[in-house]
């Protein structure tokens, strides 16, 4: 821009400043008025002195910290922040797979390491993974930054590789229950990337979904907001309006997102609903004792489960 600006000679000055954002969806107006912190990177005074003029009245309003820098640094700051959250939820997720081997708990794991001021809780919930419209981008657009300067970043490979893996866990306790997945019936609980939206962009339980299919599964996927989005987009996946549908009948269901809803489900009503009492939480959103006192095989990612528990 600033080349063709001084090409077309129009007088007018352009510069092209770097100016993150880093907002949470569902959260957004929240995060544009009150943000953690702002940053910005520019190439000249005058660009940094109208940045200046544009956050001052957040600034004034909530004093928040300002990180004034120049434009390659502003850029670095944006994916290695989305790079790092998503390096601590695979690391989590990393973590439940030893505490599935050893019989320990990943959600005691994690609140012990939180309470650690250098590491806090956040971003340490064992889960089916990262998914939306940032984190997968940010990670995969850093790691071919990486690349393209010539510094190969396997940390971030593992963290992908770490992420998609989660699916799989999930597939290898479907198949260790039914034998095999052709045929077969699984209730997916969830289908937006998180709670709070209807955003399926990469969502795990889309592509947990989509994979139960290639596996010869017949799906049925309830979600409380997202499922007008997931007949545009995958209108090959059955959305149904209604938990209770989706489960009736069903070989298997599996909690996909954490939707608040969905902790409302009795262990009864799945155990009385699914064809077989088989119920893979894959957010760690249940009690383990409560759902396997009630009869169900119960499954969560590095806590107390049909395979672990005492008898």
């Amino acid at each position: 821009m600033q080349r063709e600006s001084k090409r077309l000679g129009n007088g007018n000055r352009i510069e092209v400043a770097s100016n993150p954002e880093f907002l949470k969806e569902g959260a957004a107006v929240q995060d544009t008025l009150h943000p953690d912190r702002v940053v910005y990177g520019t190439s000249s005074d005058w660009a940094r002195d109208l940045l200046r003029q544009v956050y001052a009245p957040l600034v004034a309003e909530d004093g928040m910290p300002v990180v004034e820098t120049d434009v390659p640094t502003a850029e670095l700051i944006k994916h290695a922040s989305n790079a790092f959250l998503a390096t601590r939820i695979s690391f989590i997720n990393a973590v439940s797979q030893i505490c599935d081997r050893v019989g320990a708990d990943v959600a005691v794991v994690a609140e012990g390491m939180g309470h650690d001021v250098r590491i806090g809780p956040r971003f340490l919930q064992a889960g089916l993974g990262y998914g939306g419209s940032c984190f997968p981008k940010d990670v995969d657009a850093f790691a071919h930054l990486a690349a393209q300067v010539g510094y190969q970043f396997p940390l971030l490979d593992e963290v992908r590789r770490i992420n998609l893996g989660q699916r799989h866990w999930v597939l290898q306790k479907l198949e260790q229950e039914l034998w095999h997945l052709d045929g077969k019936t699984v209730a997916v609980l969830g289908a937006a990337f998180k709670p709070g939206t209807d955003d399926l962009r990469e969502s795990p339980a889309v592509h947990l979904a989509n994979d139960l299919v290639d596996a010869g599964a017949e799906v049925r996927v309830h979600d409380p907001v997202a499922l007008d989005n997931l007949a545009r987009e995958q209108p090959h996946l059955p959305g149904y309006t209604e938990v209770a549908g989706a489960l009736d009948g069903a070989h298997a269901a599996v909690v996909a997102t954490d939707w608040p809803d969905y902790t409302a489900i009795s262990a009864a009503t799945f155990r009385d609903r699914l064809a077989y009492p088989i119920l893979i939480d894959a957010r760690n959103i249940y009690d383990p004792d409560t759902m396997l006192d009630a009869g169900l095989h119960y499954h969560a990612l590095g806590r107390r489960s049909i395979d672990t528990r005492p008898f």
